[in-house]
């Protein structure tokens, strides 16, 4: 007991075993055991105990496949949209092989990664340019920071912005904190409820620069509302910064679309990749030329750059819209289109064979809810299927199957394990099944 509680040689015993990637993983695994002798309990210490807690430490480490069996479509956590096989592929080119990130090959000279997925862009959404970073964060802070740079530097200058707008989304991702960095003084009108277009005529000055126009995100307000839309913005004579969020390029249960944003007269939109639109990571800004280049000369734009492999995986997502191939090709919108009867033979095969493999198990198959997730569509339900599995402690069930391989994720209610189809992939049945198999050994 005494050697374990001091500092234990871990890199010799790893490296005995010819797994010297352990080294970490076993100082870990020993520590553990350490706590628990303190605690005043007497775990195992034996060597092939400690390898085993350390390999299985190990195998919760860095990023893994997950299977989505949470109903929810675009999980924040568990990555948001899956690429297409284009995509997919598209990126995979880039990654392995030399491309023309920065170079044009007509003239031999340098070219610019800010020319990708621009004329895709422009011919969707018929804006004048385009410009990609990599989030929708980042966009957002750019465009703004990039119209009060063009502000006369003596200035104060001011965003207005409804106080109904005023989100806060992701991490502490907080819009009045993003004006603030911008540079931007933010001047608030309306109510959380109500702001009418007179809210705006009356606050503007001088000092107004621009406004910005927030889509709720992931929240909605119900009941005695007003708000102005960015059509009766776009008459106030200011450019309308329009911040749509998902990315929705075809109509999908009432989210603003972009094309129609900027046809109302929105001089920028911003919106997401990894969204509804089902691409990559990106903030994608559409809108003015002007606006556009503002923000590509400023300094920020390097910073929030993407990468070749973000542009590469957009390009190939913008191409199936163009195509007319988005909803088979993308698995995000093929999640949401898929018919509840579509599912049934997948959710009652994946039951049957949960059934088979474990007895023990009760299993059956219940009308379950989907929902979008990811910033978008906060009340929109999608009628779904799942299989539920009873028999077992749901909780502690659910807990040893996000620590199998490949982890499962699914959600409790009810006391029983909830595993919606709706948002299952090529070969997660076959998975959950090998999961479910070992956790109940």
């Amino acid at each position: 007991m005494d050697a374990v509680l001091r500092e234990p040689a871990a890199e010799p015993l790893a490296l005995r075993h010819g797994k010297a990637a352990l080294t970490g993983a076993i100082r870990g695994a020993l520590e553990e055991a350490r706590r628990e002798i303190l605690a005043g309990e007497t775990p195992e210490v034996k060597e092939l105990s400690v390898l085993e807690t350390a390999s299985r430490m190990l195998s919760n480490r860095g990023l893994r496949r997950v299977v989505n069996a949470t109903g929810v479509i675009l999980h924040t956590n568990l990555g948001r949209s899956v690429l297409s096989e284009r995509a997919a592929a598209a990126a995979w080119e880039a990654a392995t092989r030399y491309s023309n990130l920065e170079y044009d090959l007509a003239s031999g000279k340098r070219g610019s990664r800010y020319d990708h997925a621009v004329p895709l862009l422009r011919e969707l959404t018929g804006a004048e340019d385009a410009l990609v970073v990599n989030n929708c964060a980042g966009v957002t802070l750019l465009a703004l920071s990039a119209i009060v740079a063009d502000v006369i530097a003596d200035s104060k200058p001011e965003v207005i912005v409804s106080r109904g707008q005023l989100i806060e989304i992701g991490g502490g991702f907080r819009i009045p904190e993003v004006l603030d960095l911008s540079g931007a003084h933010m001047r608030e009108v309306g109510t959380t409820n109500r702001t009418r277009l007179s809210d705006y005529e009356k606050e503007i000055n001088e000092n107004t620069c621009a406004i910005l126009w927030v889509h709720p995100s992931n929240f909605e307000v119900r009941g005695f509302t007003e708000s102005a839309g960015v059509a009766d913005l776009a008459t106030l004579g200011l450019p309308v910064i329009a911040d749509v969020g998902s990315g929705a390029l075809l109509p999908l249960g009432g989210e603003p679309r972009v094309g129609d944003a900027l046809r109302d007269g929105a001089s920028l939109v911003l919106f997401s990749g990894d969204k509804l639109l089902g691409g990559p990571q990106a903030g994608i800004a559409a809108g003015e030329s002007k606006l556009v280049s503002a923000m590509r000369l400023h300094p920020l734009a390097r910073a929030l750059r993407a990468d070749k492999l973000c542009l590469a995986a957009l390009e190939a997502t913008l191409s199936a819209y163009l195509e007319g191939t988005a909803r088979e090709e993308l698995p995000t919108l093929g999640m949401f289109h898929i018919q509840v009867e579509e599912l049934r033979e997948k959710a009652e095969q994946l039951a049957r064979d949960l059934a088979r493999t474990i007895p023990s198990l009760e299993v059956d198959v219940a009308p379950s809810v989907a929902r979008s997730g990811g910033g978008t569509l906060p009340v929109y339900e999608i009628p779904s299927l799942a299989v539920r599995l009873g028999g077992a402690d749901a909780d502690a069930l659910a807990a040893r199957l996000r620590n199998a391989d490949p982890p499962v994720v699914g959600r409790v209610s009810e006391g029983r394990l909830w595993l919606d189809v709706r948002t299952l992939l090529p070969g997660d049945e076959e998975a959950i099944v090998s999961s479910v198999r070992d956790a109940d050994g």
